[in-house]
């Protein structure tokens, strides 16, 4: 028993150690990037089971000027809402509060699907950023008719 906890000591020791180590001269250290954390299994299930989708994924398109949120279809009848024409996305960044929307772009319509879901397809949204507020590594929530999904990271 203590040998294992001896053996954990060390590799955290480490580990520690080569993240804190200064660069060697000449070099630069990369930088830092966001952590990505994944949403845990459980939220998977309950998006899954409650609204009929996985494969969540929210990620910064076009320099920033926009966000793209995807999403697999499972079952068609619980993911309706999501390509309800008459209920409005917003996309709301935790950390400023700040609340994108799916544009409508002329002789294009809105940057969004809005066909009958289909079991096993991929759909998306584009949410418009101006002044790129939203950056890679926010979380934020969508919403979209009665569905919520919350603490999506941005990639």
């Amino acid at each position: 028993m203590h040998l294992v906890g001896a053996l954990a000591a060390a590799i955290i020791t480490s580990a520690a150690a080569a993240q804190t180590a200064a660069p060697a001269p000449g070099t630069t250290r990369p930088a830092a990037r966001p952590l990505a954390i994944p949403r845990s299994q459980r939220a998977e299930l309950y998006y899954a089971r409650r609204f009929g989708v996985d494969q969540l994924q929210v990620r910064s398109t076009a320099s920033g000027q926009s966000v793209e949120f995807r999403y697999r279809v499972l079952d068609p009848n619980k993911a309706a809402w999501l390509n309800d024409k008459k209920a409005g996305p917003v996309l709301t960044d935790q950390r400023t509060g700040t609340k994108l929307a799916v544009p409508a772009v002329e002789n294009v319509g809105s940057l969004r699907q809005v066909a009958p879901p289909e079991a096993g397809k991929e759909y998306w949204m584009i949410f418009q950023n101006p002044g790129k507020l939203v950056k890679s590594g926010d979380k934020v929530d969508i919403v979209i008719g009665p569905v919520r999904f919350s603490g999506l990271m941005v990639e």
